[in-house]
């Protein structure tokens, strides 16, 4: 069972332009709206490894560079995790990078910028059961509570069209819930069904 998380840490002064210089952009910002209409430093200079998430449950939006051309940068990395924690119990986990790229290449395909609403992230183990118990419609061994799966929209794209995409792509199972308005995607072996 994973380890309840802490917020990441406030960095410095120092630590925050040393990491904004070795890494692109960071912006954090409690606004969904506060980029709109803005392209980060990394996007302008075609860095593919960017996203823009707002977790619904939560309003917090993350504006990160999780990927640059040295690999995975840490920091961004640790950020992400936090905002797609468990938002009823607060827990983190490690979530599968592998879903950053997933999302990054669905934006692509759609030839838009990786802004996600994300729906559902990581999810504890207590909470699956109790909302599988509930009738809530998600599976025992979910792969959220492995930190493998992902519930999103894709801002500017029906979620029909994202669907489309993600089944096109074939890296995983994705789910369409068209009365609640999300695409399941995860980084299990391809189904094609409820996450």
């Amino acid at each position: 069972m994973p380890e309840r998380a802490k917020p990441p840490s406030v960095l410095s002064r120092r630590g925050f332009f040393f990491g904004a210089a070795a890494v692109g952009v960071v912006l954090l910002s409690d606004n969904p709206r506060a980029f709109a209409g803005t392209r980060t430093v990394a996007a302008r200079a075609g860095e593919s490894g960017w996203l823009e998430l707002f977790n619904t449950h939560t309003a917090e939006s993350l504006q990160v560079v999780y990927r640059s051309t040295d690999g995975l940068v840490t920091s961004a990395v640790e950020r992400l995790q936090w905002l797609l924690r468990d938002h009823r119990s607060g827990e983190a986990a490690h979530i599968d990078t592998g879903l950053y790229d997933q999302l990054a290449a669905l934006a692509a395909a759609a030839g838009v910028e990786p802004r996600f609403e994300v729906i559902s992230g990581y999810r504890s183990p207590h909470t699956n059961a109790s909302l599988h118990a509930a009738g809530r419609g998600v599976a025992t061994h979910s792969l959220h509570m492995q930190g493998r799966a992902i519930d999103v929209r894709l801002r500017g794209v029906a979620t029909s069209t994202l669907r489309d995409l993600a089944l096109t792509a074939g890296r995983g199972n994705v789910g369409y819930y068209r009365r609640s308005d999300f695409v399941h995607i995860d980084a299990g072996r391809v189904l094609h069904g409820a996450g």
